[in-house]
């Protein structure tokens, strides 16, 4: 049996990656911050099925001492300062987690066993500025946020652990990516969330910042199907995640109401708070590399990403407000 640690269980990659890699037999350690609120707030198809240990992304010894006792054959690290609205809020702290703790983890790996493989959940933000038409493996990277530069730090220092010290050791480098669990904060939930409730009469308005800001916006149960396959290869690459599509804010919105019957203008309210300090250029994904090397595509595409998210939302407040 194969024994995976998982840091970051508790959110949306974590839940979908331990799903999936349960589904194939593996025993899952979620290493996370906070054993008993990750308990609690476990999907009910993980629930009594994973073991969880408590880590610390600043604490290498704890790291060393986890992966002595659990000897795990593959470690994904998911666990972040959130990208969104956050990317500029404490950039020391994001550059500790997103950045230096990944050199902490590689660390960790040497000094228990080189053999155990390693996936980083890497970002579309270490792109930053780019004009090129599409971001592949081979785009210069320029980060405009304290998120996008962190993560550039540990994809550079993967590089270095692959070639110096010959560890199996990969960046997954994910474009956006979405699903019902996803949290309140970013901007796809906000929208489903918020056109669920109108459609149940628990609001009349939907406050929300730029509208034709573009994503390039995927399942995150496909992008975590990816990171699972980067690690069943015979040699560790790099490789950009994505669905290669374009779509605005303003699409999301049109296709979220119109699922409900609703036409999203009629109730729609600018908030200048939710617009980004510097709103990056709108960046699409080339996976062919993905399509070639791991035989993956995305199996959800926009518009039922969209919809699923909607029909979730509505589920879940029918089911509290009733």
């Amino acid at each position: 049996m194969k024994t995976a640690l998982i840091t970051g269980l508790g959110g949306q990659d974590g839940s979908y990656l331990a799903e999936l890699l349960l589904e194939k037999g593996y025993r899952i350690i979620g290493a996370v911050r906070d054993v008993r609120r990750t308990e609690d707030s476990l999907p009910i198809t993980l629930k009594n099925k994973v073991e969880l240990v408590a880590w610390s992304m600043l604490i290498q010894e704890e790291m060393v001492s986890v992966m002595r006792h659990y000897q795990p054959t593959e470690l994904y690290n998911l666990a972040a300062y959130s990208s969104g609205a956050g990317m500029y809020d404490d950039p020391v702290g994001i550059g500790e987690v997103n950045g230096l703790s990944v050199v902490r983890m590689l660390e960790a790996v040497r000094e228990v066993n080189i053999g155990i493989r390693f996936c980083q959940a890497s970002s579309r933000e270490v792109f930053g500025e780019s004009f090129e038409g599409l971001q592949t493996e081979c785009t210069r990277v320029n980060p405009r946020s304290p998120y996008g530069a962190a993560k550039l730090y540990a994809d550079s220092m993967i590089r270095i652990y692959r070639q110096h010290y010959g560890l199996f050791a990969c960046s997954a480098i994910l474009f956006n990516h979405e699903s019902p669990r996803r949290s309140l904060g970013f901007v796809t939930r906000k929208i489903t969330h918020g056109a669920a409730k109108i459609k149940l009469g628990l609001s009349q308005e939907l406050y929300l910042g730029n509208l034709n800001a573009c994503r390039d916006w995927g399942f995150a149960g496909d992008y975590v199907r990816a990171m699972w396959l980067m690690l069943q290869q015979s040699q560790p690459t790099d490789c950009v995640i994505a669905t290669g599509e374009s779509h605005s804010v303003r699409e999301f919105c049109a296709r979220a109401f119109t699922h409900l019957g609703l036409d999203y203008r009629q109730f729609l309210a600018d908030e200048p708070a939710a617009y980004r300090p510097a709103e990056s250029v709108p960046l699409v994904g080339d996976a062919r590399k993905a399509k070639e090397v791991l035989g993956w595509e995305p199996q959800i595409r926009f518009c039922q990403l969209v919809d699923m998210m909607v029909d979730a939302d509505l589920q879940m407040l029918k089911e509290k407000n009733n």
